[in-house]
C-alpha cells in the first residue's frame, strides 16, 4: 500500500522538548512555501496511486483548508483509504473539522503529551485535558471517529501519580489509538539540549529517571492492553482494526513519497530526503541525491519494531542467536520479535542491524 507525507513545518510556538525541522517561521513564508509544495506534488510523475495520506508537521491543523484542499486536488487517487491530519489540541473550530471531513480527511492525531497542566506549561503547550475532552466530541460530530492520542513519558516534572493520571485520561475518552513516546534527549530540541549539558532551563533538572520512564512506558503498556488497546508497534497502541494504515507502510518498507521540507521518500529500492532548512527548501534547493535502500538489513531495524516481529529468513543469523541469548529477541514459529525486555532496549538491538555484517 503506497503512501503520501506532507510536511506543514510551521508552528505557534516552538515545544521545548520538539526535535523535529519545524518551528516559527516569518507568516509571508507561507504562501512561499505553498507555491513551492504545490509545484513539487504536480511534477510527480506518479507510478503508483496513494492510498494514504498524512499531515505532519509542524502543526498542519493550522494550516488553511483552502491550502489543504489545493494539496489534496494535486494528489491523485481520491478518495483515499486514510488521511490522517496531525493537529494540536486547542486548534480545532467547528469550521475547520467540517471542511477536513467534507475533503476527506478521516483520522486525526492530537498532540496531548500530558494531560497535567504544570507538565504542559513547562513545554509550551497551552491545552488542558478539558480542551483534548472538548476536541474529541468535535471531531466525532463531523463524523471523524479515527482519533489518535500522543502522550510523552519523560516529561519535566512528571511523576507515576501524574502519568497515571495521564494515561487514566486517555483511557477514559474512549479513543481507538494512542501513541506513546519515550522523551527523546539530543541536542535537536531546547530541553534536550539543557539535559545534555546539565542546565535548568524548561525543568531539565526535573525530568525523570531512565528507570521511572521505562516504568511510565510498562505501566501503560499494561492499562491499555486491559482496556483492549494493544501495542502493535513499539510506541503505537490500537483497538483491533484502528492501526495507523500510513504508518505502517513505514515499518513495513512499502513505498511513499514525502512532499515539503525536510520530507523523506522511499521507492521500494531508493531513499531520498528534502531540504531540511524550510527557507531552502522555499528557494528551490536542489533535488534531493537518492541514496540506495539497504533492505536486507531494514527490514530487521525497521520490521522488529512490530509487535508480531518479522520472518526470521536466512540472513544475520549469529545475531539473531546472540540476541536471543541475550533475552532480547524471541522466536514464534517462523518469525522473530522483540521481547518486553527488548522493546525497552531497542535501540541497541536496532544497531546490531545496522552495523556492518548483518546480511
Amino acid at each position: 500500500m503506497a503512501g503520501v507525507y506532507i510536511s506543514y513545518p510551521f508552528c505557534a510556538q516552538k515545544c521545548t522538548y520538539c526535535n523535529f525541522a519545524s518551528g516559527v517561521f516569518p507568516k509571508q513564508l507561507e504562501p512561499l512555501y505553498q507555491r513551492r509544495l504545490l509545484e513539487e506534488i504536480e511534477k510527480t510523475n506518479w507510478s503508483w496511486t496513494p492510498e494514504t495520506i498524512y499531515f505532519g508537521g509542524g502543526t498542519p491543523s493550522l494550516w488553511d483548508t483552502g491550502e489543504v484542499e489545493a494539496v489534496l486536488a494535486a494528489i491523485p487517487g481520491a478518495p483515499w483509504r486514510e488521511v490522517t491530519m496531525e493537529a494540536a489540541p486547542g486548534s480545532l473550530t467547528e469550521e475547520r473539522v467540517a471542511a477536513w471531513a467534507r475533503l476527506g480527511i478521516n483520522r486525526v492525531s492530537l498532540g496531548v503529551q500530558s494531560l497535567i497542566e504544570t507538565e504542559l506549561r513547562r513545554t509550551g503547550r497551552k491545552h488542558t485535558a478539558a480542551i483534548v475532552e472538548s476536541d474529541g466530541a468535535l471531531l466525532r460530530r463531523h463524523g471523524i471517529t479515527e482519533i489518535n492520542l500522543d502522550l510523552i513519558a519523560g516529561l519535566a516534572g512528571q511523576t507515576r501519580e501524574s502519568w497515571q493520571q495521564s494515561v487514566e485520561g486517555v483511557i477514559a475518552l474512549a479513543v481507538p489509538h494512542v501513541s506513546v513516546y519515550i522523551l527523546e534527549v539530543d541536542e535537536e530540541s531546547r530541553l534536550g539540549q539543557e539535559v545534555l549539558f546539565n542546565g535548568q532551563r524548561y525543568g531539565a533538572r526535573d525530568v525523570p529517571s531512565d528507570d521511572l520512564q521505562a516504568e511510565f512506558y510498562e505501566y501503560a503498556v499494561e492499562r491499555l492492553a486491559a482496556v483492549g488497546i494493544a501495542r502493535y508497534e513499539i510506541s503505537n497502541f490500537a483497538r483491533p482494526g484502528h492501526e495507523s494504515l500510513h504508518n505502517l507502510k513505514y515499518w513495513k518498507l512499502e513505498p511513499y513519497l514525502g512532499f515539503g521540507a525536510d520530507a523523506h521518500s522511499f521507492d521500494g529500492q531508493w531513499r531520498w530526503q528534502n531540504a531540511e532548512d524550510v527557507e531552502a527548501y522555499t528557494n528551490g534547493a536542489a533535488a534531493p541525491e537518492r541514496e540506495a535502500a539497504d533492505t536486507a538489513g531494514e527490514r530487521y531495524w525497521v520490521g522488529l519494531r512490530l509487535a508480531e516481529g518479522v520472518p526470521e529468513g536466512d540472513a544475520a543469523k549469529a545475531k539473531i542467536e546472540r540476541l536471543i541469548e541475550d533475552g532480547l529477541l524471541e522466536r514464534l514459529q517462523d518469525r522473530i520479535r522483540l521481547t518486553p525486555r527488548g522493546v525497552l532496549l531497542s535501540n541497541e538491538v536496532f544497531q546490531e542491524f545496522l552495523s556492518d555484517g548483518s546480511h
